[in-house]
């Protein structure tokens, strides 16, 4: 998965499975967040709908950058907090802006604003929002690490391969010990 352009397209489509599913298990739990929060926030206070979609969507974000970095992204590039969390957080507003814009025409352009339409609406934009989230942070902010070189012949050669000290064979109970020091 961190080397895309290595093996043949069907590994290449295997890694590609994974990391989509790696993506919506951490995806999932952000949108349980996202839509319990929103909905904790609608009938716990008298915010407005978008507002309270904003808040609700950017603690989804933090818990979403905690799953990708150690869950889906592990294995991909530390680029560094200077340059990682700058784009994670340009990429997340984009998204944000996306998401929440979907539910603004909902409810403002269209007057939908009902408990169930402002949670199909929600649903609407963070699918939209998805889509555009998982090709931003694969391809700018966690990138898959450059192609490893081939390993020297000399690296890849099995233990038994290499000559024994002093000659003596790859096997046996001497071949397990130390050589022995140059005064004896």
């Amino acid at each position: 998965m961190s080397t895309p352009q290595q093996g043949s397209a069907l590994d290449r489509l295997r890694g590609l499975g994974r990391e989509v599913a790696k993506f919506g298990a951490v995806g999932g739990v952000g949108v349980l967040v996202n839509l319990g929060v929103f909905n904790l926030i609608r009938h716990t206070t008298d915010l407005q709908v978008v507002r309270a979609s904003v808040i609700a969507t950017v603690v989804a974000i933090v818990t979403n950058y905690i799953g990708f970095r150690y869950f889906t992204y592990r294995d991909r590039a530390r680029t560094g907090s200077s340059r990682e969390l700058p784009l994670f957080a340009a990429f997340s507003v984009i998204g944000l802006v996306i998401e929440n814009g979907v539910l603004y025409t909902a409810t403002y352009g269209f007057g939908w604003d009902g408990p169930l339409a402002t949670n199909v609406f929600k649903f609407i934009g963070i699918g939209t929002a998805t889509v555009f989230r998982f090709w931003s942070y694969r391809t700018w902010v966690f990138r898959a690490l450059p192609e490893r070189a081939p390993a020297p012949a000399a690296a890849r050669a099995p233990a038994s391969a290499v000559a024994a000290p002093h000659g003596g064979g790859g096997s046996g109970p001497s071949a397990a010990r130390a050589p022995e020091p140059a005064g004896k």
